[in-house]
């Protein structure tokens, strides 16, 4: 399945909502040629929705860090929400929710771009006892 990638704004900030598989070869290219035409284009705030995304392999973890990290030295920063169970199991097995602010709400991830708002950050615990509970 392809990728789409569509583009909008919300309180000047991007938010991608994105649609398919992010792994190696095409997917994962035209992913990391998005994000490299919004930082040439001046976009330092992004946030992705993941909601429409069933799998996510290496190759694309790989490319979600390099975003991460372009963004950042760019004085940017990248927000995920709307994370599905088997991605954020991958971000907790490879140790990435500690580097990734993650959410379930886009509220809250556009709120979080903005220090006198209130936010509710998605809560790691709560899921991993959920899915304990859930796996018996």
């Amino acid at each position: 399945m392809a990728l789409d990638i569509q583009r909008r704004e919300r309180e000047d900030i991007t938010v991608l909502d994105v649609a398919g598989r992010i792994t190696v070869g095409e997917e994962a290219g035209a992913f990391r040629d998005t994000m490299r035409e919004l930082t040439a284009g001046g976009v330092r705030n992004v946030i992705l929705n993941l909601a429409g995304v069933d799998y996510i392999d290496s190759t694309g973890l790989g490319a979600l860090v390099v975003c991460f990290t372009s963004l950042g030295k760019q004085g940017g920063r990248l927000k995920l929400e709307n994370l599905n169970r088997r991605t954020i199991e991958l971000l907790l097995f490879t140790k990435l929710t500690t580097v990734f602010e993650i959410f379930g709400d886009e509220q809250d991830a556009v709120n979080s771009f903005f220090p006198d708002r209130q936010i509710k950050r998605f809560d790691i615990l709560t899921f991993v006892s959920e899915q304990a509970v859930e796996d018996k």
